[in-house]
C-alpha cells in the first residue's frame, strides 16, 4: 500500500501484511499451527526473505489478498475455524493498514492430535 501526503508516502510492505495476518490467524481458536510447506522453506533459504510461514500476500495500493495454510485442532469443525479465521484475518488487517482485504483463503494441510500416548507412559512408572 502506498499512500501519497502532503509530508510524503506511507508504504506497507507485504511483509507486515503477513505479519499481522499470521498473529491473527495464530490466535484464532482451533488453529494448532500455520503450515509452512517444504516449498516455503526452500524459498527463504534461497531468497534469505524472513517470510511468514503459511501466510502468502498480495497488496495493491487499497486492497489485499491473502492465502493461509493453516493445521486445524482435531474435533474442532474445520468450517468453523475457517470462517472464524478468514473473519479475525481480515479484521486485523483492516484495521491495522487500512487497506480492503478482497479475499482470506484458507487452506488446511493437517490435522494436530493431542499427545495421547506420552501423557499415558508418563504416569506409567512413579
Amino acid at each position: 500500500m502506498t499512500e501519497e501526503l502532503q509530508q510524503g508516502l506511507i508504504r506497507i510492505s507485504d511483509d507486515v501484511v503477513a505479519t499481522i495476518a499470521g498473529l491473527a490467524a495464530l490466535e484464532t481458536p482451533g488453529v494448532a499451527a500455520m503450515s509452512g510447506g517444504i516449498s516455503e522453506g526452500l524459498a527463504k533459504r534461497l531468497s534469505g526473505r524472513n517470510a511468514q510461514k503459511g501466510v502468502s500476500v498480495e497488496v495493491g495500493q487499497v486492497e489485499a489478498a491473502i492465502d493461509l495454510r493453516i493445521v486445524v485442532q482435531y474435533g474442532i469443525p474445520i468450517q468453523e475455524v475457517g470462517r472464524r479465521l478468514q473473519d479475525n484475518v481480515r479484521e486485523a488487517v483492516e484495521n491495522m493498514t487500512g487497506l480492503t482485504v478482497v479475499e482470506v483463503n484458507v487452506k488446511v494441510e493437517g490435522v494436530a492430535f493431542k499427545d495421547e500416548e506420552t501423557t499415558d507412559e508418563a504416569h506409567r512408572v512413579k
